[in-house]
Parts: structure tokens; C-alpha cells; sequence
């Protein structure tokens, strides 16, 4: 069989190419979390991409209020504290391609919820939009 255009074909694969990548969103919930209102994202100190902020600017987006940092300085009245793994890679610029969040109360501590973000693809979401769709599946939004 003959292809007439053969660079149809190729442009076509370029194109399937350029916009694949599937991205996947899990979230489970122990409880809800509408009555919680004050929580704290455990800074990372090996994670220099500030997913923190975005975590907590998420958080603020949402309605709640929240802050981050090293465990010793989580203010007093925290009811949530929010951990999380990243895993970052290198292809001509940095990406992140998994997060892992956790929610417990902080005392006595137990696990509220969890959700996962894994994207390995050519064209990654940015972080803060990473953040968005797995906290708003965590919280329902």
C-alpha cells in the first residue's frame, strides 16, 4: 500500500506524539474533610521546587487556612498535617512526574486521606495544576 502524502503521516504521528501522555489522579478519603479548617504542609528539606507553597496556596484557594515549614514550627492549633513525596525529572527542564500527598491529624495521628498524581509524559502539567486536580478531588471541589 501507497501513501500519496507520506508526510501526512508523519505529522500525524508528530502530532499523536507531541500530545500524548496520560496522567493519572487517585485520591482516597478516610473521612471527609469539610470540618477541618487549619493545616500545615511539612516543608520537605530536600525538595527545593517549593511544592509547599503551591500546596498551601491551594489549600488558601479552597478556603482553608494554611501555612508551611519545618515540623517544629507547626503553629499549635493545626488540625491537619499534610506531607507529601514528589519525584522529579530532568529532560531539558525539570518536571514533576509523581506526587504523593497525606493528610493525618495531628494529635493523636491518624490518616485522613491520600492522593496521588502521576504524569510521565512529554508534555507534564505544571505543578500548580498537578496540586489543583488532586486536592480538589481530595476535597471535592
Amino acid at each position: 500500500m501507497k501513501f500519496r502524502h507520506p508526510w501526512l503521516c508523519l505529522l500525524a504521528a508528530a502530532v499523536v506524539l507531541a500530545t500524548a501522555g496520560c496522567s493519572s489522579v487517585s485520591a482516597r478519603k478516610v473521612v471527609s474533610l469539610d470540618r477541618f479548617q487549619r493545616f500545615f504542609v511539612e516543608r520537605r528539606l530536600n525538595e527545593n521546587n517549593h511544592l509547599d507553597e503551591i500546596l498551601v496556596a491551594e489549600l488558601q484557594r479552597l478556603g482553608r487556612q494554611a501555612s508551611s515549614g519545618p515540623l517544629t514550627m507547626m503553629p499549635e492549633n493545626t488540625e491537619v498535617l499534610v506531607t507529601y513525596d514528589a519525584r522529579w525529572t530532568w529532560d531539558f527542564k525539570t518536571y514533576l512526574i509523581d506526587l504523593g500527598v497525606e493528610l493525618h491529624t495531628v494529635f493523636p495521628s491518624k490518616k485522613l486521606a491520600d492522593g496521588r498524581y502521576y504524569q510521565p509524559s512529554l508534555r507534564p502539567k505544571p505543578p500548580a495544576d498537578a496540586v489543583r486536580d488532586l486536592l480538589g478531588r481530595l476535597f471535592g471541589k
